[in-house]
């Protein structure tokens, strides 16, 4: 049976967060209020982007739904057009992916981010790599860290537990692994400190780390 693969995709793959971050700020411009650093964004992102914006929004603003969605909206407006600004795959990754698709692993993709966003940045930095799955915020299914989304990957795959293994970088990936009964590689230059990745089975520090220990153990 052939392994599979299923990476996070902010943070893990690529990153965002220079995109994100501005988009959030162009946004809370516009409505003038306050902006964050984008430093900061790191520990809003990762449970989807309307998630996102109650973080980045003044308290009582957050509170109030009309105004989240609205506001929602105007970013994903703007995000849509600026996705790819600043993203870059993370050092090392290309590289990677394209030896794991070489050895024959099957790859996919479990972000709780926008589906069209998701595909397009697949599509942008890996043009060559057949993923059996991209799978981003979709209305069929809830986001992580709920096992739903991994569990239709598998079954798109042809795989099951004992073949499969998923690499994030956040709590949100880890608990969706633990969830869905399978082991996860938590990978330290994400956008989550690294205490938060400590119940992970693996903690990969570099691409090559996690080129070594997914050859070893999937």
């Amino acid at each position: 049976m052939n392994k599979l693969v299923i990476f996070d995709l902010d943070g893990t793959l690529l990153n965002t967060i220079d995109d994100l971050g501005t988009a959030a700020n162009h946004t809370l411009a516009e409505l003038g209020l306050p902006q964050h650093t984008l430093d900061e964004y790191r520990l809003m992102v990762g449970n989807g982007m309307r998630k996102l914006i109650m973080r980045a929004l003044p308290q009582d603003k957050a509170s109030d739904d009309a105004f989240v969605d609205s506001t929602l909206q105007q970013f994903l407006e703007y995000y849509a057009d600026h996705i790819d600004v600043h993203t870059k795959p993370y050092p090392g990754i290309p590289e990677l992916i394209n030896t794991l698709s070489t050895a024959g692993y099957q790859l996919a993709v479990a972000s709780n981010k926008i589906q069209a966003g998701a595909e397009k940045l697949i599509e942008k930095f890996f043009p060559d790599i057949p993923f059996v799955s991209v799978m981003g915020n979709s209305p069929l299914y809830p986001l992580k860290p709920d096992a739903a989304v991994v569990e239709y990957i598998m079954q798109k795959a042809g795989t099951d537990r004992a073949h499969t293994v998923m690499v994030g970088d956040s709590g949100t990936d880890i608990q969706t692994a633990r969830n869905a009964g399978i082991p996860i590689i938590a990978v330290s230059w994400g956008f989550r400190p690294r205490h938060e990745l400590t119940s992970a089975d693996y903690i990969a520090d570099s691409t090559a780390a996690l080129e070594a220990f997914l050859f070893e153990s999937v």
